[in-house]
């Protein structure tokens, strides 16, 4: 029997959503430059990048991330997912464009305000349910001193978004994040768990926490013998605070092979 995650969906915090413990994510559908993955790799065309999200929907995966720094993949996206909108949790990002191989932020209001209303527009739809705050590493002054979370506020109350956060890469950030906002997507996996605190105050709290990096791009290396894969999981799913972790293959047989672990082991948990 094929495992699947169908019946393992769970409450996103407290935003109202409901996700798949695993979450497909699509940088790899918009671009190939400045990835930091172990092995090169060629963006699928469209036929290809249907036949994953087919796949990982039939797989019981509902949650989906993007960001504009993913390149061109919002704008595949629109396209791919006509139809299906409601079948999925869309997750993108502001504050991070992507422009001829650099990356630049601007977490202003405006720029806030405009990268949304252009997020909805390539992604065909009326409302994102997830928009986080596309980090360059200085968390507390992002949240502090722009005023993007005051606009992400305000686009919630306008219902184009449904929830907001921060994908950030400090403690103290996380932390602030969830204490104002609804979520918080975190580094976390067998390489890294210094971000912890904020998983521990997620689960206190009834955050959203979104796992980034969960198979730390393909670089986790153990004892022979021992599924990284499987250990990543059982270490993420054995942490209350953690609501779905985002996984980027565009391996069909990878993405197989992930839910099915990951379906054993969180129903091992139980």
């Amino acid at each position: 029997m094929i495992k699947t995650l169908h019946d393992l969906h769970r409450p996103l915090g407290s935003t109202g959503l409901t996700v798949s413990p695993l979450g497909l994510g699509t940088v790899k559908f918009g671009r190939d430059q400045g990835v930091k993955y172990p092995n090169g790799f060629r963006i699928p065309d469209d036929f290809e990048a249907r036949q994953l999200l087919n796949q990982a929907r039939e797989l019981g995966i509902n949650l989906i991330d993007t960001a504009p720094a993913y390149g061109t993949s919002e704008e595949r996206l629109g396209p791919l997912l006509r139809g299906q909108r409601n079948d999925w949790v869309i997750v993108s990002k502001v504050g991070e464009e992507f422009e001829n191989g650099q990356s630049r932020h601007d977490f202003s209001s405006a720029h806030t305000r405009f990268s949304v209303e252009r997020s909805l527009k390539r992604l065909e739809t009326d409302r994102i349910d997830l928009v986080l705050v596309h980090s360059d590493g200085n968390d507390l002054a992002i949240l502090r001193e722009t005023g993007i979370y005051e606009t992400l506020a305000a686009l919630k109350e306008e219902g184009k978004i449904g929830a907001y956060g921060l994908s950030g890469k400090t403690v103290e950030g996380g932390l602030l994040a969830l204490e104002q906002g609804d979520c918080a997507m975190v580094t976390y996996n067998l390489n890294e768990q210094a971000e912890k605190p904020v998983l521990d105050y997620a689960a206190r709290h009834t955050k959203g926490i979104l796992i980034k990096k969960a198979l730390a791009s393909g670089h986790v290396c153990l004892a022979s013998g021992i599924d990284p894969v499987r250990a990543s999981f059982e270490l993420l799913f054995s942490h209350p605070g953690v609501c779905s972790a985002i996984v980027g293959t565009i391996n069909p047989v990878h993405l197989a092979h992930n839910v099915a672990m990951a379906a054993t082991v969180i129903r091992q948990l139980r």
